[in-house]
């Protein structure tokens, strides 16, 4: 059931705040009657925001034109109709200069208030498409910068096309600073959704309360300091998307509360008595190993499950360096353009040590390193700054590169492990399908081809179902080959 929009009535004639109060509680108005401008500040200011304020011109305490202008101080965007005895060209031109939406001169018919109201009604609508409009175009430029250079992205970019017109939730997964926000908004400007606002909320951003606050909205007097009411992200995102970044940081009560919206899409501020019903196509993402995460209880299964009907997984930047060059490019005539300069032109040896570095940071490490190239002008200055984070990073996390002196033990053990493993995948695939290769294949994600070719590598139908005793020997684990 949606609200009744608020009108606040605001005139020191007894009888024509009656007359106007009963008029509109009949087509179904909430309406809040003051006297004077100071109460109908106060007003504003602690109660409820109006979708309409009716504002009689000459008062005593404090006259009309006055009251407007302190009004639009509060708030620009309030929706403010003038009523006065006069129809004096210099009165109205001062209040629409002011703000004033529309101007009714007493006596005046229903009809011209209904009419008045509706253009207020109008104008609100076409803020609001505006403002989407702007944010759409906000992000027009990252959403069109999706780079499928790798065929890493070219399956996402197909995943995405497929999925998006579905309107179900998904779950992104990707280390920080992959360009989970970019996957998400391509899913939402590709949906049947994409003229309705696209709300983000970073769950690691604030803690518990605040964001129970921020998702779902609170009532005047909920809490400590709530002067008025206040509507939620999912209100804000209703008919649209909104998109839940960091979901496993989310303190387990709330992760409760949200599977119940996700199942009767419905739930009620804080404070609230009744139901506030939603439409809302929810996009979560996480940094943290899925599984990790419901193991510890920081993310709860049941939440993940109902999440998770559709999901992409974006690999790391060192994962699809082919892009690298086509980033640097993107990044570099986006700042250029940013601060004014012409685009300088990366040398051969900066380039080619950016896609060596591996990145910990991802795109934003790498947006972040081009923004410092496009200030500073300063070539070699830049790939001495990459050599020095390879450096640290190597200092940080030695064990990344192999260690000269044990380099032949260490990869013929991986290689023994990965053949051993290789094999018990694939015989206990022949076993649960009863040797049915075409059935085996599938389970394990590979063609029927490679599954043959592995058959006879590892030689395992010598026994049809036992294991082989000819696969590669293992180096035993702690002594040398």
């Amino acid at each position: 059931m949606s609200e009744k929009e608020r009108v606040l009535v605001v005139d020191d004639e007894p009888s024509i705040r009656k007359y106007l109060q009963t008029l509109l509680e009949v087509d179904g108005y909430h309406v809040t009657a003051v006297a004077s401008g100071p109460e109908a500040l106060e007003s504003v200011q602690q109660a409820e925001r109006p979708d309409f304020i009716i504002l009689d011109v000459l008062m005593q305490e404090m006259n009309g034109l006055e009251t407007l202008r302190r009004l639009i101080q509060v708030d620009r965007t309030l929706n403010v109709i003038m009523l006065s005895c006069s129809n004096e060209v210099t009165t109205v031109v001062e209040a629409i200069r002011l703000g004033a939406q529309d101007y009714l001169t007493k006596p005046f018919e229903k009809a011209e208030l209904d009419a008045a109201i509706l253009k207020c009604r109008q104008k609100m609508d076409l803020r609001k498409e505006n403002q989407a409009l702007r944010e759409y175009c906000d992000h027009l430029t990252e959403d069109l910068s999706f780079l499928a250079a790798s065929p890493q992205m070219v399956r996402i970019r197909q995943q995405i096309l497929q999925i998006a017109p579905v309107d179900v939730p998904v779950f992104i997964c990707g280390e920080s600073g992959v360009g989970k926000e970019v996957v998400a908004r391509m899913i939402h400007m590709r949906s049947t959704r994409r003229d309705q606002p696209f709300i983000k909320v970073n769950c690691a951003a604030l803690p518990g309360e605040l964001l129970e606050s921020e998702l779902f909205g609170y009532e005047q007097g909920a809490f400590t300091g709530a002067v008025r009411s206040k509507p939620g992200k999912f209100e804000l995102a209703n008919k649209g998307t909104i998109f839940l970044d960091e979901i496993a940081e989310m303190s387990p009560h709330l992760q409760a509360k949200l599977l119940h919206v996700l199942q009767d899409h419905q739930y009620s501020r804080l404070g609230g008595r009744h139901m506030i019903g939603v439409d809302v196509r929810v996009l979560a993402a996480t940094n943290v190993e899925v599984q990790e995460a419901m193991k510890s209880g920081s993310l709860r299964e049941d939440l993940y499950y109902r999440l998770n009907v559709l999901s992409i997984n974006v690999p790391p930047l060192r994962e699809r360096t082919a892009e690298i060059p086509l980033l640097f490019r993107h990044f570099l005539n986006k700042y250029s353009e940013k601060f004014q300069k012409e685009a300088p032109n990366p040398s051969q040896h900066l380039i080619e040590a950016a896609i060596r570095y591996a990145w910990p940071g991802n795109l934003r490490e790498l947006e972040n390193f081009v923004k410092r190239y496009v200030i500073l002008e300063d070539d070699e200055g830049s790939f001495r700054e990459l050599l020095e984070m390879a450096a640290t990073r190597q200092r940080i996390s030695p064990r990344e590169e192999p260690s000269p002196v044990r380099e032949q033990g260490l990869k013929a053990l991986v290689r023994g492990l990965k053949d051993e493993a290789e094999m018990e995948a694939i015989a206990d695939a022949l076993e649960k399908t009863h040797w049915c290769r075409k059935d085996a294949a599938k389970m394990l994600g590979i063609s029927y081809k490679a599954l043959l070719y592995k058959i006879r590598q590892f030689n395992l139908d010598a026994g049809r179902g036992s294991r082989s005793r000819t696969a590669p020997p293992l180096a035993p684990v702690g002594k040398e080959d």
